[in-house]
């Protein structure tokens, strides 16, 4: 299958095949769901979003599983090194990396922006700091190189029936409605490591501070002001996604049921979360099994009428 991959994405140095090869195999190991859902995608699309998938994993990893022993400025240099190691190798067009080599080669075969990997890394550096957003603002200047990057890096993999400046803002939108999703499931994990990526200016207009956070997180109840806040970014949350909709129909349609899965079951979390009383602390919120298998069959149906009538090109 992955020969098969690669033979369909024009990809026949040797050299590149194992580059490719080892980001799929990193897909494989740590990301299984994002992992399954390049499936719906065409052979030809896959490589180029494992080596997407495995750039941006390697730097998240570096701050968020840092090694036993690793400091803020260990892990600080270590970043600039990886940032001045992968734009050199970019500027030079090749790399001793295999996951750089990778990324590389998919940059210049699908015209992917330098600069979307520039926000990446300033907002790498951010979490390395930054424990607290004090308004939206500040949430997004991170969100936009942390979470909207991404969508406009697969854009191009992903292809448009329309010009992608046009595409661009409902991908970058579809990036940060998952961001935010993730964020408001997951506020306990992040409190446990000491962060807040709820903007403490809407928090404070209902009552609400780290420490009645901290509380909630303890003994996995919550109460009224946090109940209410947690409504409020949900509803936000909920506009960020209607931005996003019309873009899936922007796409090229074979690219369509996989986003459009994505889309479900990412706003499906905010249906379960409204449906636990907005309690984020007692568990991790999940979509139920039944549910997503029913989505990726279906999505796989569509994959493969899609194919059939409108090949990638």
């Amino acid at each position: 299958m992955t020969r098969r991959e690669l033979d369909a994405a024009g990809i026949s140095r040797p050299e590149l095949r194992r580059a490719y090869q080892s980001c799929r195999e990193l897909n494989a190991r740590h990301g299984r769901t994002y992992f399954l859902a390049t499936r719906m995608l065409t052979p030809a699309q896959r490589p180029a979003i494992h080596a997407l998938y495995g750039f941006a994993r390697r730097l998240d990893d570096l701050v968020d599983e840092p090694t036993p022993g690793s400091t803020v400025d260990s892990i600080s240099a270590e970043l600039r090194h990886a940032e001045h190691g992968f734009f050199g190798d970019l500027a030079d067009g090749r790399s001793d990396d295999p996951l750089r080599t990778a990324v590389i080669d998919t940059v210049n075969r699908y015209g992917i922006a330098e600069n979307h990997f520039r926000a990446f890394f300033t907002s790498m550096r951010m979490d390395l700091t930054v424990t607290s957003y004090p308004n939206r603002v500040a949430l997004e200047e991170y969100m936009y190189g942390s979470a909207e990057v991404i969508g406009l890096q697969v854009l191009p993999v992903l292809g448009t029936v329309v010009g992608r400046e046009d595409a661009a803002p409902h991908a970058a939108a579809l990036g940060k409605a998952f961001q935010l999703t993730n964020f408001l499931r997951d506020v306990a994990e992040d409190l446990a490591r000491g962060r807040v990526y709820l903007p403490t200016d809407e928090l404070d207009a209902e009552g609400v501070d780290r420490d009645r956070l901290g509380w909630c997180a303890r003994t996995r109840r919550i109460d009224p002001p946090v109940r209410r806040a947690i409504a409020a970014q949900a509803a936000r949350i909920r506009a960020v996604y209607a931005q996003a909709k019309p873009g899936i129909a922007m796409l090229h349609p074979v690219s369509r049921p996989c986003v459009s899965t994505a889309y479900s079951l990412y706003s499906g979390i905010l249906d379960r979360i409204e449906a636990a009383d907005y309690n984020v602390f007692a568990g991790r919120v999940r979509v139920p099994r039944r549910a997503r298998l029913f989505a990726a069959c279906n999505a796989f149906t569509q994959v493969q009428w899609a194919r059939y009538r409108q090949p990638v090109s």
